[in-house]
């Protein structure tokens, strides 16, 4: 059985006897699983297509949904539990209305909708964790032809 090696694009590379079966293997980008095509190698020794390595490496605008900031005050990097601390701590006699900025990371969040009573929104939609049912990675589109698909299987 041939050994995998994880590598920093996070294609796996084969090693041992399974690289020699396979010539162009030591030619191949993890990334586009094409031949090379200007080959950049990185300090750690991977090797990828410039092209590939360059898209890897541009900022992408993806929401962070593990550290919040306070709406009330400029405090920030709370995780949800420590938002919620922070909330009943400084700012249980706070009426202004706000935005929450964990239903604001949520990929069907509206960033636009002001709470009038942020306190009890968070303590009663946020004593969970959305990570444990939410795959940020699902197309809501591929999510719908899955779920259409079992459901003409199941009939």
């Amino acid at each position: 059985m041939a050994a995998q090696q994880r590598d920093c694009g996070g294609a796996a590379q084969l090693a041992g006897p399974a690289a020699e079966a396979d010539p162009l293997g030591r030619f191949t980008c993890p990334v586009c699983l094409e031949v090379y095509e200007k080959p950049v190698q990185v300090p750690c020794g991977h090797v990828f297509c410039s092209a590939c390595l360059q898209e890897c490496l541009q900022p992408r605008n993806v929401p962070n949904r593990y550290t919040f900031p306070c709406p009330y005050c400029p405090e920030k990097n709370f995780d949800q539990e420590g938002l919620v601390e922070h909330c009943k701590l400084f700012h249980s006699t706070d009426t202004k209305s706000v935005v929450c900025p964990i239903c604001a990371s949520m990929p069907w969040g509206d960033p636009n909708y002001r709470s009038a009573n942020f306190r009890e929104h968070i303590q009663r939609r946020h004593r969970f964790s959305y990570d444990t049912f939410v795959d940020y990675d699902v197309d809501e589109e591929d999510m719908m032809n899955q779920v259409l698909q079992r459901s003409i299987i199941d009939q």
